[in-house]
């Protein structure tokens, strides 16, 4: 089984760690080690920093809210040339939340959640901010559960406006809709830059908003004849697109 991954304080681990280095886990992630998952002497464990730097570790000593382990090897993820953002339009029954869970899971590098015009749920001034994050604690989890070492930047929620700035700012953006003449499969990836992905609410983008985020330069695709949900259409299109770039 892959070791368990949990999150320590950056600058706890450095690139030139010596071998046998001790680094103590504590905090909440520590006390979860140690009472929940039961981590004992000898067992491997991955420690991130949330930066980049991965350590593989063994298990050392442990005590009732933390433990000491040694540093085997420190690796770092660098950063790809070509980025992915994932903007996720606010849906009801936490559809919203799966997607961000998944796209994490399959290591999308951003996530901005969006006040579509057709979203039913609101983040009024008093939720947005717990909204926010939950959204942060849901990336966060998903990124221990796959082993990585860095996970997505979950932003503020974002107006179209917002979204209009992206799609200017990215290298390619692709909005899924069912009507789209295009299919995601004929669409040629950049190099390098930022890709932004928006995916709409149930009741779908509106037309003001597609023409908005066209003037800005974004392209519509579609994937195939049938309609995804809101909490799958995202992860979907992540998963081809990956398939073409970072997993061939």
């Amino acid at each position: 089984m892959t070791a368990h991954l949990y999150f320590v304080a950056p600058g706890t681990l450095r690139e030139q760690m010596r071998p046998e280095e001790p680094v103590v886990l504590g905090g909440d992630e520590g006390r979860h080690a140690v009472t929940v998952k039961r981590m004992a002497v000898g067992e491997e464990i991955l420690l991130a920093d949330g930066e980049g730097l991965l350590a593989h570790c063994v298990v050392a000593s442990t005590a009732k809210s933390e433990l000491t382990a040694l540093v085997q090897t420190v690796e770092r993820e660098e950063r790809p040339a070509v980025t992915f953002t994932l903007v996720q339009a606010l849906a009801k029954g936490d559809r919203d939340l799966q997607a961000l869970e998944a796209a994490t899971e399959l290591g999308v590098d951003r996530v901005v959640p969006w006040q579509a015009e057709r979203s039913i749920v609101q983040w009024k001034v008093e939720r947005a901010a717990k909204a926010h994050r939950k959204w942060v604690a849901q990336a966060e989890a998903a990124t221990k559960q796959s082993r990585q070492a860095t996970p997505p930047v979950v932003d503020e929620l974002a107006a179209k406006q917002t979204v209009v700035r992206l799609v200017e700012e990215s290298a390619l953006t692709l909005v899924l809709h069912e009507d789209a003449e295009v299919g995601l499969s004929d669409v040629t990836l950049p190099d390098a830059g930022d890709v932004v992905l928006v995916v709409g609410p149930e009741g779908g983008i509106t037309p003001g908003e597609l023409d908005a985020f066209a003037a800005a330069g974004a392209t519509s695709v579609r994937m195939g004849r049938t309609v995804l949900r809101s909490s799958s259409a995202g992860p979907a299109a992540l998963a081809a697109l990956f398939a073409r770039s970072r997993w061939s």
